[in-house]
């Protein structure tokens, strides 16, 4: 896996980039967490069958010279996900486009987790 995207005659890491789509996406209200916590996940996975994902929580590359991203989301309940895709959506663009000047092809939204709040 490569660790620099090159896009508009720039190289940029993809830590970098992952920085600012993270940063970006937990702003958004109804976002717990981007990826899923490491200690929820492993306190689950000892308790349950359920494996914990290997997926990186934000993946990137470049589509004719245009940003595409994948962010993995751990949302809180109640807040509808068609919403909440579209506001992650706007804000990871217009956080991408401000900080790195390049344009976003697209960002997938895949919701791994359900985060219930405590009564």
């Amino acid at each position: 896996m490569e660790s620099e995207l090159v896009i508009s005659g720039i190289g940029v890491s993809k830590n970098v980039v992952a920085t600012i789509v993270s940063l970006a996406a937990e702003r958004v209200e109804g976002v717990a967490s981007v990826g899923e916590n490491a200690i929820t996940s492993s306190l689950i996975s000892v308790f349950t069958a359920r494996p914990v994902s290997n997926e990186p929580a934000v993946e990137s590359d470049v589509v004719d010279d245009k940003l595409h991203v994948v962010i993995r989301l751990s949302v809180f309940y109640g807040y509808p996900f068609t919403k909440l895709a579209a506001d992650v959506r706007s804000a990871v663009a217009a956080a991408v486009n401000s900080q790195m000047g390049v344009d976003v092809s697209s960002v997938d939204i895949c919701i791994d987790n359900l985060v219930f709040p405590k009564e």
